[in-house]
């Protein structure tokens, strides 16, 4: 009898995982961030529904990708904390140099906007 070690090749893969320039984990070789994938599983959403929704992923990175979130669920989560932080400080950097148009401004910029347009007959 064949044992099962001469079937099967039980050698362990690295997850499909990797860091860009920005220090964002991708799955495969797409865009697509872990952020992304962990945020959809625990919303519900199917390996096969991400597949679906986002063409450059493949199914066995999408379980992959959750099963290493699964194995390593605190180390994630504090990659994932870390990235909401950032976003955060980036998000309060933005808003601090740059406020936010009141609605008035708003308005007027698409009165402006809409006579521009009716002038040039679009």
């Amino acid at each position: 009898m064949t044992e099962p070690a001469n079937i099967l090749s039980l050698d362990a893969e690295r997850p499909p995982l990797r860091v860009d320039i920005g220090g964002v984990v991708r799955v495969g070789g797409g865009r697509i961030s872990l952020d992304l994938v962990v945020e959809q599983y625990e919303n519900g959403m199917t390996p096969e529904d991400m597949v679906r929704a986002y063409d450059t992923l493949a199914l066995a990175d999408v379980y992959a990708a959750i099963a290493y979130y699964l194995r390593h669920g605190e180390e994630v989560r504090a990659y994932l904390d870390r990235r909401t932080a950032e976003a955060d400080a980036l998000q309060m950097k933005v808003a601090g140099e740059r406020p936010s148009p009141s609605r008035q401004e708003l308005l007027a910029r698409r009165r402006e906007q809409e006579k521009a347009d009716a002038a040039t007959g679009r």
